[in-house]
């Protein structure tokens, strides 16, 4: 069998796979082990935290297997991109896991009893195919003059970028991430945002800023040499560049003007490229079977990693799409005539094996927070101007 992508996922879904005795298997990727972490930017931390609670019955909540940590491999509360790709490599490594790179997948399609994968540099064929491959080299740039603007996941260090002033198109996780970075290097930074994700508190952890992120964005207000200001209802729709300034327009033709070429936070798309009409419902939506997160139009091909959702939860960090890795092992095990009950105990007590999806319908605190979460003072966008 093969996967597609040799991230967290990918690694996670294999390493379960190798538990249940399924030695005929290989991951293919374009890149290499954990090369998306890799490319983060510098200063860029995992927000979820580590913490080596196994003995206990815990998983780590980075970890991809119910016997690893990172926090015990990296001794990092939250890792860097580099620091959590070498806990990957680890991971390749511990099971016997075999990487092959190089191989760009362009397609998945029915081929007699199997499935082809198509691409460079040709055809290979599986019983049974899980598409794994991660986003993070496929930026999010939907705005019109997008080619004259910085994505946030093309920033090598953010210290090496020029200017005093900045505007940041986008204030969830990662415009938050990198308002923090310049803040601290002392720079003024202009937050554009649609909605106000600063406020938003929600009971999907999916839907709100990480307490990581509102840790640092509270220091950072407090502390920082250099300053944020946050705008809301910009519905930026394009960056107009004219001599040494761009005109950043949002849908009503109101220009806000900088100096620097404006940074998208705007995410990115989803992993599912050449694959994405084979995971839709009949409505046209994004769907997964809730047996085995399998295609709905191809047997045999599954998907794990970020995208995945059930019941309106998004299943986007790694602590939450880890929790189906047994139930996709379980599948095809099942399907080859092995045993799987056994050697996946471990996964269903630590929470990689959720088959129950009512746990995804009422995430809701018994204990709501009494602190509201806000930063300085917001503008309306529309009466935004340089400064």
């Amino acid at each position: 069998m093969l996967i597609v992508g040799a991230g967290p996922a990918g690694l996670g879904c294999a390493a379960a796979l190798r538990q249940c005795g399924i030695e005929n298997l290989a991951l293919v990727d374009l890149r290499g082990v954990g090369a998306s972490f890799e490319a983060w930017p510098a200063q860029m931390r995992m927000i979820s935290p580590s913490f080596h609670s196994n003995p206990f019955g815990q998983a780590d909540l980075n970890a991809i297997t119910p016997h690893t940590s990172p926090a015990d491999y990296i001794h990092s509360e939250h890792p860097t991109g580099p620091e959590y790709a070498r806990y990957l490599r680890a991971i390749a490594d511990y099971y016997r896991l075999e990487v092959k790179t190089g191989i760009e997948i362009t397609g998945v399609e029915k081929s007699g009893g199997s499935l082809a994968l198509l691409g460079s540099p040709g055809p290979m064929f599986a019983r049974h195919v899980v598409w794994t491959a991660g986003e993070f080299f496929f930026p999010r740039q939907s705005i019109r003059g997008s080619e004259h603007c910085v994505h946030n996941s093309a920033v090598a260090d953010w210290s090496e970028l020029s200017g005093v002033e900045h505007a940041i198109i986008g204030g969830f996780e990662s415009g938050i991430d990198a308002a923090v970075h310049l803040a601290r290097l002392g720079k003024s930074v202009h937050l554009l945002s649609r909605g106000e994700p600063w406020y938003q508190d929600s009971p999907d952890p999916s839907r709100a800023l990480s307490p990581f992120t509102l840790d640092r964005l509270k220091d950072v207000l407090r502390n920082a040499p250099g300053k944020v200001r946050f705008y809301k209802n910009a519905n930026i729709v394009e960056v107009v560049p004219s001599g040494d300034t761009y005109y950043i327009v949002d849908d009503e033709g109101d220009p806000f003007e900088i100096s620097t070429p404006p940074i998208l936070c705007t995410g990115f798309y989803g992993g599912l490229g050449p694959v994405a009409s084979l995971f839709k419902d009949e409505d046209g939506r994004v769907a997964f079977t809730e047996e085995a997160d399998e295609s709905p139009a191809l047997p045999n091909l599954f998907y794990s990693g970020p995208l995945l959702q059930h019941r309106q939860s998004l299943f986007c960090f790694i602590y939450k799409f880890r929790a189906r890795f047994g139930i996709i092992a379980r599948a095809i095990a099942d399907r080859l005539g092995l045993e799987w009950e056994g050697p996946l105990q471990q996964w269903r007590e630590r929470g990689f094996m959720i088959d129950d999806l009512s746990c995804c319908e009422d995430c809701t605190c018994a204990v709501e927070s009494d602190e509201e979460i806000a930063p300085a003072e917001v503008e309306e966008y529309a009466t935004a101007h340089s400064s």
